[in-house]
C-alpha cells in the first residue's frame, strides 16, 4: 500500500549486500538458470590440466557479479596425485568416491567418501596421495567478476 523512498530501498540493499537495481529487475526473465540432465555434462579440455583427471562442467552462471564453475572431477586410472593447484576464488570440494590425501598449504588430511573441504583457492592445494579409487568429487569454484 505504501511505496518506499530511495533511501529505504539503499538501507535494504546495503542490508543485503545486492545493488538496489535487484528489486526492480524482470525476475521472470532472468537467465542465471542452468539444468544439465545427469551424464551430459560438458567434458572440457583444460589447458595446463594434469593428465588423467577428467573435467565435466556441470553448469555455468550467466548475469551477476559472482562467477561459479561446477565440475565433476573424475580420476582416470593413469591420473597421478598433483598438490600445486593454485588460482583466485574460493573451492568447495565434495569427495563421491575413492579415499586420498589432500593438501591445502601446510595442512594435510584423509578424505573419503562423503568428506567436504572448503577454502580460499590462492593457496597450493591438491591431491597429494591416492588410497583408493576410483577418485571422484564435486568442485565448485566461486570467483568475483571484474
Amino acid at each position: 500500500m505504501v511505496s518506499p523512498s530511495v533511501e529505504t530501498l539503499e538501507r535494504l540493499a546495503q542490508g543485503l549486500h545486492v545493488p538496489v537495481s535487484r528489486f526492480f529487475g524482470d525476475q521472470a526473465r532472468r537467465t542465471d538458470f542452468c539444468h544439465v540432465r545427469a551424464g551430459q555434462g560438458l567434458v572440457v579440455d583444460r589447458i595446463g590440466a594434469v593428465a588423467g583427471y577428467r573435467y565435466e562442467l556441470l553448469g555455468h552462471s550467466l548475469s551477476g557479479n559472482l562467477f561459479v564453475e561446477p565440475y565433476l572431477v573424475t580420476l582416470q586410472p593413469e591420473a597421478g596425485p598433483y598438490a600445486t593447484f593454485q588460482h583466485p576464488g574460493l573451492k568447495f570440494l565434495y569427495f563421491l568416491s575413492g579415499s586420498v590425501t589432500y593438501r591445502y598449504g601446510a595442512k594435510v588430511v584423509e578424505v573419503g567418501a562423503g568428506d567436504t573441504l572448503l577454502f580460499d583457492a590462492t593457496a597450493l592445494h591438491g591431491i597429494e596421495a591416492i588410497h583408493s579409487g576410483p577418485v571422484s568429487y564435486l568442485s565448485v569454484v566461486s570467483t568475483l567478476r571484474e
